[in-house]
């Protein structure tokens, strides 16, 4: 008893070690792309990043890619210097796994326009930000800082154009480039659950 009691105690520790808190810095992972390129959180030290957890079978996540919307917003903020990182957690023994290969076709055909998108089937990436669904979006200040986590927007359907929404993680990268504080940096994260191997 007295093992699992320490056990509990050390597994409390390391996951509060590890929590995301907005306005404290953002976690730093390594993870490797579709095209086998290593990625560093810390590559884009200077930056404004956004992360979105990502699986184009769960309709929330279909639907922002299927009306074009998710690509707009990404081309958009990439020419303003923002960095886009999709993080697709799902396990190999899932139908929803993408080879790479699969991947980069995918990303062809609906014209993806992030940075990077990570390859995170292990789960690191995905339980180290305490990922939920699919999407789930954070935002970080060129600092390095986390100004957001929660929703894409305020509009939790798997239908219809999300351009009609108030888009959180729009507004967040907006305020942050007008040099203004987030006014909303914590919604909760609407999808489909993540499908991490454990």
């Amino acid at each position: 008893m007295k093992k699992i009691l320490t056990l509990l105690a050390v597994l409390t520790v390391t996951a509060t070690a590890f929590a995301l808190e907005i306005g404290k810095p953002a976690p730093d992972f390594t993870g490797t792309d579709i095209t086998g390129k290593t990625v560093k959180l810390t590559d884009y030290k200077g930056k404004i990043v956004v992360i979105e957890s990502y699986n184009s079978d769960c309709p929330f996540c279909h639907n922002h890619y299927a009306t074009g919307a998710m690509q707009e917003m990404q081309k958009d903020l990439a020419a303003k210097g923002v960095v886009w990182l999709l993080v697709d957690s799902v396990n190999t023994k899932n139908f929803s796994y993408r080879t790479p290969e699969q991947a980069r076709q995918e990303s062809a055909d609906l014209k993806i326009a992030a940075t990077a998108w990570l390859d995170d089937h292990s789960g690191d990436i995905g339980h180290l930000y305490g990922m939920k669904t699919t999407p789930h979006c954070f935002v970080i200040a060129a600092d390095g800082t986390l100004v957001y986590d929660g929703a894409i927007d305020n509009r939790p359907s798997p239908k219809g154009d999300p351009r009609t929404a108030k888009n959180y993680v729009r507004a967040a990268v907006e305020e942050l480039l007008a040099g203004k504080p987030v006014t909303v940096s914590q919604t909760k994260p609407y999808g489909c659950g993540v499908h991490y191997a454990n």
